[in-house]
């Protein structure tokens, strides 16, 4: 948990809510529960509720239940089950117990919708569901009551009987709650309590051809669980009546109360599983936990933080008002979490090579003009300059060592024969430089390849520089590098926004939100300590930005590196 986790702290309207009532001894002890629909991956506004949840639970001395609102067999799986687990503890959560399913409770939600039947508080509906939506009304139009809104009690249970025992095919047959066809609230029109399906259920196999409704169900399985507070996001507000009928209607001496949160809502960020799955199921993304994507799975892969993830929600808070959250504070977030975590490294993205002329010469006596504050041995089998350093500048991480050899490879960007404006690298005009960890380099020719590209460089080293500063002049400025014959071959996936629409929930076709640049691939070369690692491993790529080895394709033959975030950006948050 984030150093500022404390309930003290943290003066959200909910937090508040729950403090009063542990104050008046209002219940024996606060249960709350995190209870996702098993038809998709996890995504970034999961993560805020399942901080505020599980973390509400922490804070106060209570417990959280994972629970699977799993009534709808068409769309749930397996995958989604497990992976949700998977989601929940890699974010640093534990529930109480074992994971509830809304399934397990199906035997008694059929019951109770006996009970609500024989009150008369619901009926059998036949109508087709078109004519059940036409005659539902509108905001501006009362609803028109079904031709079998008034039947018997015997009947409506003979009829609900014939649709438990798989007489009525799917739309044929409906039980809906039987509260006011003219109520302003659209969820209150004698919603409906459960449907035919004929589905195997992926918990109760082919036991059940009738589910309960989702608003039926999670309700009721809130109060089987005595969840004391129900904490859900906004658009879940205008079903809170039909949550505390339910609830009062079947008889609980203390019913589950609902509370509603602002949703998180993040710029260039698309959090509707109906399209997540569509960018998977086209091939748009390589999968649901492809590091573009919103989803916890996808951020993991990219090489997001948990720590990160749970301090970006404590900034953001709770609160009753929908709002935009600018990515950035994700990003400064996932970057704080990054700073003091990761070892340093050298990765050189688009290589240019340079052969240092004097490199046999100059490297002779390195022993002798080498500052004390510099470690090394020199590997004549390789002809190579192994430096030690440390991996972390302020963090005690262990020390990696670096091969420096004859030829190097510079990124492209570090020489401009014509450089802009403001350029503090080499060029003709300034051809020294300092290597990171090494020599002071000074270029004496530029190679161009066919295309009239630099090709390849030509330089020197000063020989009294490892870890000296030159005698008698002021060199300005320090480019990474990577040995050519000791370097590894990596390839390197660059992230940009998977949407290049603020809002893509508000476009139309989402394939006309999409950004067409939110992944370069590059092929380029590491130092070998980031090579030889275990996947998921963290590094920051010293001025390049903060990289993870992917957690599927990545080996120390081939090694393969995700971009996390960039080393810095303006973003200050308040």
């Amino acid at each position: 948990m984030s150093d500022n986790s404390t309930p003290e702290n943290k003066n959200d309207f909910i937090r508040n809510i729950i403090r009063n009532d542990v104050k008046e001894q209002k219940y024996d002890q606060i249960v709350t529960r995190f209870p996702p629909e098993p038809n998709g991956y996890l995504h970034l506004g999961h993560v805020k509720s399942i901080c505020l949840n599980f973390g509400i639970a922490d804070e106060f001395g209570g417990i959280c239940h994972l629970r699977y609102d799993d009534t709808n067999p068409t769309a749930e799986k397996q995958d989604y089950i497990d992976n949700i687990k998977k989601d929940v503890r890699w974010l640093g959560f534990e529930w109480a117990g074992e994971a509830r399913h809304a399934s397990s409770y199906f035997e008694q939600l059929y019951d109770w919708a006996i009970k609500l039947i024989e009150s008369g508080d619901a009926y059998v509906d036949l109508q087709t569901p078109e004519q059940i939506k036409l005659n539902r009304g509108s905001f501006k139009e009362a609803g028109v009551p079904s031709p079998q809104r008034d039947s018997s009690v015997s009947v409506n249970l003979e009829r609900f009987l014939a649709m438990k025992n798989g007489e009525f095919g799917e739309g044929e047959a409906v039980l809906r709650a039987k509260i006011d066809m003219n109520d302003p609230n659209m969820n209150m029109r004698d919603p409906i309590i459960y449907r035919v399906m004929h589905q195997s259920h992926h918990q109760t196999g082919n036991k059940w051809c009738i589910y309960p409704m989702y608003d039926f169900a999670h309700p009721l399985s809130d109060a089987i669980e005595g969840i004391t507070h129900s904490i859900c996001t906004l658009e879940f507000e205008d079903h809170r009546p039909f949550y505390d009928w339910v609830v009062e209607k079947i008889g609980f001496e203390q019913p589950p109360h609902q509370y509603e949160f602002s949703r998180l809502n993040v710029d260039h960020t698309l959090t509707s599983k109906r399209k997540l799955k569509q960018l998977v199921d086209e091939g748009i993304v390589s999968g649901w936990n492809d590091p573009r994507m919103p989803t916890i799975a996808g951020m993991r892969r990219r090489g997001y933080t948990p720590e990160g993830l749970r301090d970006f929600c404590d900034r953001v808070g709770v609160a009753k008002a929908d709002g935009v959250v600018d990515m950035r504070l994700l990003e400064f977030s996932i970057r704080q979490s990054l700073e003091n975590t990761t070892a340093r490294g050298m990765a050189v993205l688009k290589p240019l090579k340079v052969t240092i002329t004097n490199f046999d010469e100059a490297v002779k006596d390195w022993e002798s003009l080498k500052s004390d504050s510099v470690t090394a041995r020199f590997d004549n089998d390789n002809n190579a300059l192994w430096l030690s350093q440390p991996k972390h500048p302020n963090v005690d991480l262990g020390v990696r060592e670096i091969p420096f050899t004859q030829t190097i490879f510079i990124d492209q960007s570090d020489f401009e024969i014509e450089p802009p404006a403001g350029y503090k690298r080499l060029s003709p005009a300034n051809p020294e430089i300092r290597l990171r960890n090494s020599y002071v380099i000074n270029i004496t020719e530029h190679v161009l390849d066919d295309d009239g590209n630099v090709g390849e460089l030509k330089a020197t080293i000063d020989p009294k520089t490892l870890g000296n500063n030159p005698e008698g002049r002021k060199v300005k400025g320090v480019i990474h590098w990577v040995s050519e014959s000791l370097g590894v071959p990596a390839t390197v996936r660059l992230y940009e926004q998977l949407f290049n629409v603020a809002d893509p929930s508000s476009v139309s076709d989402v394939h006309d939100a999409l950004n067409p640049n939110s992944l370069t691939v590059l092929d380029a070369i590491v130092e070998p300590s980031l090579a030889n690692t275990a996947p998921e491993s963290r590094f920051q790529f010293e001025r390049e930005g903060y990289f993870i080895s992917d957690e599927v394709e990545h080996n120390a033959e081939k090694p393969v590196f995700n971009q996390i975030v960039s080393l810095r950006d303006t973003y200050k948050p308040a």
